[in-house]
């Protein structure tokens, strides 16, 4: 096995220490006066609990099926019993990384309250900085176990040796995708369920039964409002996109497996590829966050955090190219369709432009001041039925766009490099996972910070600089969720 294999699971190991370094400065950060912090330490608690009674569920659910498919995996010729320790791994790497994004989550709001009450551009830095915890945390985890569990299979099984035994070694390697995307499932449907429930019931009861301001300290609801927000869009989306990073690049490297080539890596070229994409995407989604800044109060947000993910889309694109021509021969073919190594770099641009517009339509569609916010706002002042007909009318509008355009990556990604064109197109769109999920983190983080202002009575002008974030933040959540969706 040559010796870029090992790149792999070290550049996982990176993602993982920059994101320790990121924990412990947001840790460090000024978490503001004791009522504050007893607020922020219910939340915590609250998120905490959450999650412990989702986990004693899953781990029923966990051993159960790792054990039916041990059994399956010893009655089938391709696979092995060592499947269920794959899926037992993914598992707990996804819940792991949830984990992770909602402790440093319950951390950060506090902080980022705080830091509201000196700038706008201190508050970003925080609640971003904990967002891009998540971020890495979660694309890390997904390369190095996906890298380093490679390896130890093709060991394991002697993958050099025949086809077969290569195939075999990627059939366990299924084993810890299914595992990260059975967490995904429970934590995305439990916690998105539990999150838009505590939503509406404390809006329900606060601003509609008593008539008291979003985030009032007289409702106690908005505690289970705020705990929702940590469990449902930042654990819940970052074990759904572990499950989506981990899927796709497992996919192309299946696909990889049956693709006929000659390379410098005996053949494992098309398997390689994927797994490095996705490994220099997370230094590149951690270059992009260097970009994400504003100058003071009157800056632009969402600008901001744009130019910090166009940077890592556009210096992923760069690099993909020289990647691509080093690793592949010029000539491949896959069940008898024959493509070149110069339509596989076309078949990541689709990815990546396919990702770049997901992101703009669902901005667009969500952001402040655009034509379909601003007219369910115009909508509004008419009454209750006319305003909802016009949230209704533009949500199935939105949807139009990004089945065109995800109906034309499909086309444009097979029509360049054929079904390995599809797969590595995905990975392509999911190399920059790290930064869209530190973008989606970010809101969800605000949301918190603002609520947070609101029941500590703090100064206006704080929670008006934690509206300007939870706005923004708004906006970006549903660019995630058009992402993961992706």
């Amino acid at each position: 096995m040559d010796k870029l294999f090992y790149v792999v699971p070290l550049l996982g190991i990176f993602g993982l220490i920059i994101t320790a370094i990121k924990f412990v400065w947001v840790k460090k950060q000024d978490a503001g006066d004791a009522n504050m912090q007893e607020l922020a330490g219910y939340i915590a608690d609250g998120a905490i609990a959450f999650l412990k009674a989702e986990w004693k569920i899953l781990t029923y659910f966990g051993v159960i099926a790792a054990i039916l498919l041990a059994i399956l995996g010893n009655a089938h010729a391709d696979s092995s019993p060592v499947i269920a320790i794959a899926f037992i791994i993914g598992a707990v790497f996804s819940a792991f990384a949830g984990y992770v994004g909602m402790k440093v989550a319950t951390l950060a709001n506090v902080r980022t309250t705080q830091a509201a009450r000196t700038s706008l551009k201190q508050a970003l830095k925080v609640s971003f900085t904990g967002g891009s915890v998540m971020g890495l945390g979660v694309a890390g985890l997904a390369v190095f176990g996906l890298g380093g569990l490679f390896i130890v299979l093709y060991t394991l099984f002697d993958g050099a040796a025949s086809p077969e035994n290569l195939k075999r070694a990627i059939e366990v390697l299924t084993g810890f995708s299914l595992g990260a995307e059975s967490i995904a499932l429970f934590a995305r449907v439990g916690g998105g369920i539990y999150t838009k429930a505590a939503d509406v019931g404390a809006d329900l009861v606060g601003k509609v039964e008593a008539g008291i301001p979003e985030d009032d300290v007289r409702n106690p609801a908005t505690i289970a409002d705020n705990v929702g927000d940590n469990v449902g869009d930042v654990a819940g989306m970052g074990a759904d996109l572990f499950g989506s990073y981990v899927a796709t690049v497992l996919a192309t490297m299946v696909l990889g497996q049956e693709t006929t080539s000659v390379d410098n890596f005996g053949g494992l070229g098309p398997i390689l590829l994927p797994m490095v994409i996705a490994g220099i995407g997370i230094i590149f989604s951690w270059i992009g966050t260097f970009f994400v800044s504003v100058k003071d109060d009157k800056g632009n947000v969402q600008n901001a955090l744009n130019l910090g993910n166009w940077s890592s889309i556009i210096l992923t694109a760069v690099a993909s190219y020289p990647l691509v021509k080093y690793i592949l021969p010029e000539n491949l073919s896959l069940r008898g369709h024959a493509f070149t190594s110069t339509g596989v770099f076309a078949a990541i641009m689709v990815g990546l432009v396919v990702g770049a517009l997901m992101s703009i339509i669902t901005e667009y569609y969500t952001a402040m001041g655009k034509r379909p916010v601003m007219s369910i706002v115009r909508q509004s002042s008419t009454g209750h039925a006319t305003n909802i007909i016009g949230g209704l009318a533009v949500g199935m509008e939105s949807t139009v766009l990004p089945i065109l355009v995800l109906a034309g990556g499909i086309f444009g990604s097979y029509f360049a490099a054929g079904l390995y064109g599809g797969a590595i197109a995905a990975a392509g769109m999911m190399a920059t996972t790290a930064m869209q999920l530190a973008i989606d983190a970010f809101g969800p983080i605000a949301d918190n910070a603002g609520g947070i202002a609101e029941m500590s009575q703090l100064p206006e002008e704080v929670r008006g600089r934690t509206d300007i974030l939870d706005a923004v933040g708004n906006t970006t959540a549903a660019t995630g969720k058009g992402f993961a969706i992706a």
